[in-house]
């Protein structure tokens, strides 16, 4: 039987929702053919659940691997780069090697914006806002075409990384640091799920219209006038109220978002810098649980293994200009981003 026709059956058996048996009939299908590109997506679909819920840790990986076999035999196929960064970067945790993959995009195709959208996503989640913001930065100084459904994206993330590279850098938090003010705010408040902002909502901006109805008939009294008067009124603390909500909203659970950073940097990494008082916490567990299943595996591997970060560890980023000589523009050849200066030693205080 010739690796098509186990193609074709593995098609039928995962549009009958049998995923065994799609997968049993795409690995045959690859291993007559290992250059079979549709069925090595079959692979990829199969691992992934088609009701929304997340894969667990196994199934993303062997998602991961198929991924990484079509883009390796089709590097044009972007559907199946996106595939992978979000694989690695929402369901594994593994955010460094996301940015290297999306630098990977990158060099095939250097116009497209997703790449750079999702590095500064994933930098601004890091807390690298610096180097987050020179990625949005690049979108606008190459004036690049920016899809309609992006710009509120760009916009939304070029306005956080103005507001954060204006304030001191020591205010940041860094999780690498033992002794970081950060850890002592998360210890205050670890005992507490976070506030929703939807409840900071109903709490600020409630009682305000509640106010405006009341007074609005002894002020503004009956007809159309005062109708319209109020409606105007209304709108205005509802805008008013869902701005400092939000605002609000990011002050309250400060703490929260902190170790959020933490878990992620633990995720990336694969060392521990989290006390045990914290990952037994309330909060540590709200966060968890809200995570993906892959997730959660995974971590909960990293805590088991208790590995400790380095003294001399050093935070390294891609090298962010690698596209460049896949268009021409870099003569010389350039050392690997694991080898290069570009990124200074962070250590433990």
């Amino acid at each position: 039987m010739s690796a098509e026709n186990h193609y074709l059956d593995a098609i039928e058996a995962l549009d009958s929702d049998n995923r065994e048996e799609a997968l049993e009939k795409a690995y045959k299908a690859v291993k007559l053919d290992p250059e079979h590109v549709d069925a090595w997506q079959i692979i990829s679909d199969a691992h992934l659940t088609a009701d929304g819920k997340s894969a667990n840790l196994i199934d993303a990986s062997k998602s991961m691997a198929a991924v990484k076999q079509i883009v390796k035999l089709d590097p044009t196929r972007i559907d199946m780069w996106v595939r992978g960064g979000r694989l690695l970067a929402d369901e594994l945790g593994l955010m460094f090697d996301a940015l290297e993959w999306w630098q990977q995009v990158r060099n095939h195709a250097p116009h497209e914006v997703t790449p750079l959208i999702e590095q500064a996503t994933i930098l601004a989640d890091l807390g690298l806002y610096k180097e987050g913001r020179e990625r949005i930065e690049t979108i606008l100084n190459e004036n690049m075409d920016v899809a309609t459904s992006q710009y509120g994206r760009v916009h939304q993330l070029l306005g956080l990384f103005n507001n954060a590279v204006q304030q001191n850098d020591s205010e940041y938090f860094k999780p690498w640091e033992k002794r970081h003010p950060g850890w002592l705010a998360i210890e205050a408040k670890m005992r507490k799920a976070p506030v929703s902002e939807t409840t900071i909502f109903m709490l600020v901006t409630v009682p305000v219209l509640f106010g405006v109805i009341i007074l609005s008939n002894f002020i503004a009294g009956e007809g159309l006038v005062a109708f319209c008067l109020t409606s105007v009124v209304i709108f205005i603390a509802v805008i008013a109220g869902m701005r400092f909500t939000k605002n609000m909203f990011r002050t309250v659970n400060k703490p929260a978002f902190n170790l959020l950073r933490a878990m992620n940097f633990e995720s990336s990494t694969g060392y521990s810098v989290t006390s045990e008082d914290i990952r037994t916490s309330v909060l540590y567990m709200y966060i968890l649980q809200r995570k993906p299943v892959a997730w959660q595996e995974r971590m909960l591997m990293i805590i088991e293994e208790k590995n400790k970060l380095p003294k001399n560890w050093q935070l390294e980023l891609p090298d962010f200009e690698s596209h460049l000589d896949e268009i021409g523009q870099i003569d010389d050849a350039e050392a690997p981003f694991w080898e290069s200066d570009l990124a200074e030693p962070y250590e433990e205080e």
